[in-house]
């Protein structure tokens, strides 16, 4: 994935979680929006290494980690999953490319999905 295309999933799936939520604009301001954008920066980059090393399952660690990180801060699980069905909605609808990369990180997005939904019915 390119600058220009990493920059505009950031910006499209950023925008659409503070259009859906505009509770977070109360909740987090200015400093909230900001760690979204990083987060998803972040998120780009676990999924380029798990691609690079063909490893879903480090992706699937970087969830996990994710995960406890967010909700220890007060952001349910939800919210991740939230973001990621956004990402897979970006990857699906713009054509990157690196079509193989682009499929292989819906993949990614998928698993960690189907992690998140599991961790969030055992809370």
């Amino acid at each position: 994935m390119n600058n220009k295309e990493r920059e505009l999933v950031v910006h499209n799936v950023v925008e659409e979680i503070y259009d859906h939520y505009p509770h977070l604009w109360d909740k987090f301001g200015q400093n909230g929006r900001d760690r979204t954008e990083e987060d998803n920066y972040h998120h780009l980059d676990h999924l380029k290494a798990a691609f690079d090393m063909d490893s879903a399952e480090f992706f699937m660690d970087y969830t996990d980690w994710l995960n406890n990180v967010l909700t220890s801060r007060g952001v349910g699980t939800f919210l991740i999953i939230d973001n990621f069905e956004r990402l897979i909605r970006q990857f699906e609808t713009l054509k990157l490319e690196d079509e193989k990369e682009q499929r292989v990180y819906v993949e990614y997005l998928q698993q960690a999905l189907q992690r998140l939904q599991t961790l969030s019915s055992k809370r």
